[in-house]
């Protein structure tokens, strides 16, 4: 990860360039800016615009920042219209406060409608999984015409992430991290934007750092009061067009971010600070009874930590039922989490943490973005919990029971290229998880086969996965109901052809997490191959790619058509495949042609593979295809798709044997 220099500003010594707030409009100003918008012709493809979108963060010596803002919409067409016909604000009450202030339709015919206040409603948002009381407000505005516009004025308090409640009606509201402020602004959008503005009126004895990422937007600075004006301000704003398999969109589409708070290192000390003053990783009889039982039959502490590890991976449910005293930064204590065996990623690893230290080890959290990059100012781009074990050696390992149910890995390596901050005493700046070796996650398909003069191919072939590519075979189990567990290997054979039938299945227990899951398939295939009266034309079954569906080898299932990216793309993780494949064919009949495919090479891919006659005088079939890590640059992609191809051309391409 290239770490990006933080620019602290200064107040005293910015220069003036321009300032804006946020105004209230005339119906006759909006009016004006609704007709500068233009119509649909003016924005092919787009159903509305969105004619300006004006925010103010007034920020308090607390950190408690007050936000207005208020936004003005255009529907284009019907369908714009239609969806307008209601507009939504997400909260979650423990942290944060929301009022619609005003919204009013202005039609094209020139009259304008208030919509009553008294006609929002506030109820509680739809959940899944995490149940924590989150709510909506539904702003119903009802049947807009093309040409008609919608404005909203709001005001907020708060942050999205709660920590410790308060009785006091404005202390809940102050960030976790008390006396600072960070924001991170989306300056992309799927609509069609005229004008997006930003301002933060900080307090001057608090430096402010920022940085713009993907793009640029225009700032102003300037004194106001006891307090410093940052304006930002971005005009006809495209809709942001992604690509397949990209990564985030905050890694690519312009954003702003801003930050009090010194750097990272400041972020983990008080991370650090808050879980161990709340007593988060505290254990009683009962944990520590349990910790024994779990570690009894361990010999090395390299057990006992995947003992551990993997209990609470596979015996704590993820769901989340309950908030508790303390959300967001601090963790739940490890009583309420033993006592519950449920949770989110924090708890499951609070769990952890909690349970390695009642075996003896020196653990702690650490925060992680999974999905997204982390850039280098200290705003809060977390969304996942992890846990760090400290080694004899001095370094941190770390451990994920949240991303590890029935996986070998301690640590997810669909996780690699990750960035995280760990809460350690010594403090700790942003890190990178490393690329874990394709080597790790193998996935192998050694078969032979026997091919009659009439068609028919009769065979078997052997399954091996490790790491990531062992746990994409497992999940076809352990998330299903143990009479669906033949159906991933008849779809596999079903995939070859339709007329394929499973002789003899083999295949290990994948609740055995004690070594590499392992299958065997023993099958026939009447008519599998074109006869005529001096040729047998077929693929072998190996080189068909059986388990080249989405959810076990995702690459194969990735857009590679496309002649060009123009952002970096994500798999699923780092991977070696290998099949290979023994064919006897009938006697009186010789090979007459196979397919030839030249090697790919390259740093983000590889991939070699052919046919030959062996010594036996039989048709041997081998493929090799190396994925060097999770995410990619763009700049990766050719070598990348052609790898990729030579996989996939094999499956279509025909060995032809003649008499």
């Amino acid at each position: 990860m290239k770490l990006r220099r933080i620019i602290f500003i200064v107040p005293a010594l910015l220069f003036v360039l321009a300032a804006a707030g946020l105004q209230a409009e005339d119906d006759k100003g909006l009016r004006r800016l609704i007709e500068e918008a233009g119509d649909a012709a003016a924005h092919p493809g787009a159903s509305q615009v969105v004619v300006f979108d004006r925010t103010v963060a007034d920020v308090q010596d607390t950190g408690l920042t007050y936000v207005d803002q208020e936004k003005l919409w255009k529907a284009l067409t019907r369908r714009g219209g239609r969806d307008l016909r209601a507009v939504t604000f997400n909260y979650d009450p423990l942290s944060a406060k929301i009022e619609v202030r005003e919204a009013r339709i202005l039609r094209k015919d020139g009259t304008t409608e208030e919509i009553p206040l008294d006609r929002v409603i506030d109820y509680p948002a739809p959940a899944r999984m995490i149940y924590w009381g989150a709510r909506e407000i539904i702003v119903p505005v009802g049947r807009l015409e093309a040409g008609d516009a919608l404005y909203v004025k709001t005001f907020r308090k708060g942050f999205t992430y709660a920590l410790l409640a308060s009785e006091d009606d404005d202390e809940r509201y102050i960030p976790p991290m008390r006396g600072h402020f960070y924001d991170i602004v989306e300056f992309w959008a799927s609509t069609p934007t005229k004008e997006k503005s930003y301002t933060a009126l900080v307090p001057k004895d608090k430096p402010l750092q920022f940085e713009v990422y993907n793009g640029e937007v225009g700032c102003a600075v300037r004194p106001k009061g006891d307090k410093t004006e940052y304006v930002w301000t971005k005009r006809d704003i495209k809709p942001f067009k992604g690509e397949p398999n990209s990564v985030a969109a905050s890694d690519v589409a312009t954003k702003l971010l801003m930050s009090t708070s010194p750097d990272w290192q400041a972020k983990s000390l008080w991370f650090h600070g808050v879980n161990e003053d709340y007593g988060s990783f505290e254990w009683n009889d009962e944990i520590k009874a349990k910790v024994d039982e779990i570690v009894k039959d361990c010999k090395t502490d390299e057990e006992k930590v995947s003992a551990l590890t993997h209990w609470v991976a596979d015996e704590m449910r993820y769901s989340g039922i309950s908030m508790g005293p303390g959300e967001g930064f601090t963790l739940h204590s490890g009583e309420m989490n033993f006592h519950d065996r449920c949770g989110v990623c924090k708890d499951k690893a609070g769990m952890l943490i909690t349970m390695l230290r009642a075996a003896g080890f020196d653990s702690y959290p650490a925060m992680t973005m999974a999905g997204s990059r982390i850039d280098y100012i200290p705003a809060d781009q977390f969304n996942h919990c992890v846990t760090i074990l400290k080694r004899a050696e001095g370094d941190y390992q770390l451990l994920d029971p949240t991303w590890v149910p029935f996986v070998r890995e301690l640590w997810s390596s669909a996780e690699q290229q990750q960035n995280y901050l760990m809460g350690v005493p010594e403090g700790s700046d942003l890190c990178e998880t490393p690329i874990s070796p394709p080597e790790n996650h193998y996935f192998r398909i050694k078969g032979e086969s026997r091919l009659g003069q009439c068609g028919t191919l009769k065979g078997s072939f052997t399954l091996t996965a490790e790491g990531q590519s062992d746990a994409r075979v497992r999940r076809a189990f352990v998330r299903k109901n143990k009479a669906l567990w033949r159906s991933y290997f008849d779809k596999a054979m079903h995939d070859i052809s339709p007329r394929a039938t499973i002789d003899c299945l083999d295949f290990d227990d994948p609740y055995d997490m004690s070594k590499p899951i392992t299958a065997t398939i023993a099958y026939t295939i009447p008519n599998y191959a074109i006869v005529t009266d001096d040729r047998i034309i077929f693929t072998p079954c190996v080189a068909r790619f059986p388990f080249s569906d989405g959810g076990t080898s995702y690459f194969m299932t990735m857009d590679i058509d496309r002649p060009e990216r123009k952002y970096g793309f994500k798999t699923r993780c780092s991977r070696l495949l290998q099949l290979e494949e023994t064919i006897v064919f009938p006697k009186g009949y010789e090979v007459k042609d196979f397919p030839k495919y030249d090697p790919v090479k390259g740093t983000a891919a590889s991939f070699e593979g052919g046919y030959w006659i062996d010594d036996g005088g039989n048709l041997v079939y081998n493929a090799t295809l190396v994925l060097e890590k999770r995410v990619y640059e763009a700049s990766d992609y050719e070598n990348f798709r052609n790898a990729v191809r030579g996989v996939k051309t094999m499956k279509n391409n025909t060995v032809v044997l003649g008499r």
